[in-house]
């Protein structure tokens, strides 16, 4: 496998669609942390609230999008949190018109 960097997953992320919101979980703000280590690659998010519908699909979008990058099944980890919990930014909050 090639050298993947954070770079190269970030335009993976950019992929992943919010499907209430239809903008990338990148630029949503809902990626917290991104670890590359001998395991695979963990991906610390959040949802834009607790009880979203979609936190399975979204999950499964983002395993999926990342592990075209050459990982196999189970070496994309995703984690969620709450903590803290997610504010959109001025320039998410302008996107939506709020």
């Amino acid at each position: 496998m090639k050298n993947i960097t954070e770079k190269d997953i970030i335009e993976k992320l950019k992929l992943v669609k919010d499907p209430e919101i239809g903008i990338d979980i990148w630029t949503l703000g809902l990626v917290y942390k991104i670890t590359i280590d001998e395991e695979g690659v963990e991906v610390l998010m959040t949802l834009t609230t607790p009880f979203c519908p979609f936190a399975d699909e979204l999950i499964a979008d983002v395993e999926k999008k990342v592990g075209e990058l050459g990982y196999p099944e189970g070496d994309v980890r995703v984690e969620l949190t709450f903590e803290p919990a997610w504010e959109p930014s001025e320039e998410v909050r302008m996107m939506l018109g709020v």
